[in-house]
Parts: C-alpha cells; structure tokens; sequence
C-alpha cells in the first residue's frame, strides 16, 4: 500500500514518488527532445501509479504544461495531481516577475495550456529582486481561495525568503535542490519547514547522475564537459561519493533493486521530504523508478545510506 502525504496545510494528497518533467517539452533545457516521447513519459507515470506530474513554465517556455494537457485528456482530472512553476516574464526576458498582477496572469495561462480549470500546486519558480515575497504568496492565496489553485509552494528561495514569503502561514510546500550529496537545507531549511508544517519536495535527487552508480572514480573530465564544472565531480569528494555508491549498490544488491531505485526509495523514507520528483526522458525510465515504490529500507539500511555521504570534503 502506498503511502498518501497532505501537502502542507492544503487538502492536496500525493504519493510520494512524482515526475519531474523537464524533459517533456523541454526543448530549450535538452537538445534532441521529441514530443511523442515526453507524452509517452507522462502515460507510463500516469500507467504505474506515479500521479503527481510536477512542470513548469520554463520547461519549454509552456510546451511541457501542453503535452501534459494533451495527455490528461485520456485520464480523470482528479487522479493527477498537478504541480506547476512559474514567475518568468515573457515581457522581461524571461526573468523572473513576482508581482501578484504578473502571477495572477501566469497562473491563467497555465490553466489554459493544461486545459484544466484548477492547478493542484502552484509554486513561484523564482524570487525577483523587489517583490515583498508576502505580497507575491497574497496573489495565490487569492488564487487558492478562487479555487485556481490548491496549494501554494515556493521554489529557489532563500531560506529567509522562505520566511518572509510564509508571513501569514499561507506557504503550503517549499521546492529545493537536495539529495544525499547536497545537504545544507537539512541545517538551514529544514527545522523551520518542519515546525511550521511546510511539505518539502527535492529536486534533482539523483545529483545529476552521480547517484546511479555509473561512474568509477577514475574519469578525467575535460574543460568542455559539464562535469568539471560540478563539484560533486571534483577531487576527493568525487572519489568518496563513488566509494559511497559501492554500499548502495551492495545494499540494492540485496534488494534485487538498481542503485538509483535504492536511492529513490531513501527519499521515500525520509520524513523530511514528501514528494520525489526523478525525471525521465523515455517511458522506460518512468517504469524503471516506478518499481521504487515497492522498496523497503530496513532502519540499519537507511541510515548506512545516510552515513557514507555524510561529511563529504569540499
């Protein structure tokens, strides 16, 4: 049986593995995307029992919102939740706007490239430089109360952005980078998120591959490959991320699991976070991490994950 999560105060429910969907439509983020595969994605979630489809405006400057649209015409509205993104002003190059006129009008446009009349969650993609952050989560509390949307998140904040964008407790979710190799809103964000009652949702939790098992420790990565510019990649914390990996693959050994199924299924059981959002490029991924669900850690599992990538050098 798998889990259901309320995120935050709302009345939205969710399992705890989503879809990240920057690959579905997401041309102007990943070279050689096709459409037919970006809606087979979404089908294959929407097949094995993966209901939470988090996109955004950026993926794809609106395409991603429309193959989901496409696709959800097949299914029933309220067995997918949706979790939207948006702030960047096609008026302003594509920087981020959080006027509540400005998000009032992005969260219109969603709707109708969804084809739907409500968006589950709606997040702020991005702080601008001068909105008071209470003032831009007001508009979608007006949204909320106007049944356009049904929880209100942030994403890319501060952590004391995050407290000024909750000062009427309206925050319901906060989006972030986290993952096993990229740890600081564990000190910084999460004992506020936790005490206010604010659902958190990780993204990029496989830390850009190097959470697959796939890499040895030994590859020398030139000034032209996006790896050297990634620290995760670098020196001794990219040799000690690699000899952590050979525990996961041990344990997901065990578990006749992958090592990236292993380390979706920590994410599921960890109580800070309460959604997963992995993202896939063909429907076979989809189907791949689907399996996750069926994965449990023992307690000595969980916390030898959370052990070799703990105090990683710099």
């Amino acid at each position: 049986m798998t889990k259901t999560i309320t995120i935050g105060h709302s009345e939205v429910t969710s399992g705890p593995l989503g879809l990240g969907t920057n690959k579905v439509g997401g041309h102007n983020l990943f070279p050689g995307l096709n459409d037919d595969d970006g809606r087979a994605v979404v089908r294959a979630a929407l097949d094995h029992g993966v209901k939470t489809l988090d996109t955004a405006f950026m993926y794809g400057v609106g395409r991603s919102e429309e193959l989901i649209g496409e696709v959800l015409r097949d299914y029933k509205r309220e067995d997918v939740v949706i979790a939207d993104k948006g702030a960047q002003d096609p008026d302003q190059d594509l920087h981020p706007n959080n006027r509540p006129e400005f998000l009032t009008r992005a969260v219109d446009a969603a709707l109708q490239r969804l084809g739907t009349d409500y968006i589950d969650i709606f997040y702020i993609h991005f702080p601008d430089a001068d909105t008071p952050k209470y003032e831009a989560v007001g508009a979608l509390q007006r949204l909320k109360e106007a049944g356009k949307i049904r929880a209100i998140g942030v994403s890319n904040f501060k952590p004391a952005q995050v407290q000024e964008a909750n000062q009427d407790g309206y925050v319901d979710v906060v989006e972030d980078a986290y993952s096993l190799v990229q740890r600081d809103a564990e000190q910084q964000l999460f004992p506020y998120l936790q005490q206010q009652g604010i659902s958190f949702v990780p993204y990029y939790p496989l830390a850009s591959g190097i959470l697959t098992g796939k890499y040895t420790g030994d590859e020398q990565f030139g000034p032209d490959d996006w790896q050297s510019h990634n620290p995760n990649f670098q020196g001794a914390r990219f040799k000690q991320i690699v000899a952590g990996m050979d525990r996961v693959k041990d344990i997901a050994a065990a578990h006749h699991v992958t090592p990236s199924q292993l380390v979706l299924a920590w994410y599921i059981q960890n109580p800070a976070v309460a959604v997963v959002i992995p993202g896939a490029r063909k429907a076979a991924q989809v189907e791949q991490n689907a399996q996750t669900l069926s994965v449990t850690l023992t307690a000595d599992e969980y916390q030898a994950i959370d052990g070799v990538f703990t105090n990683l050098p710099d």
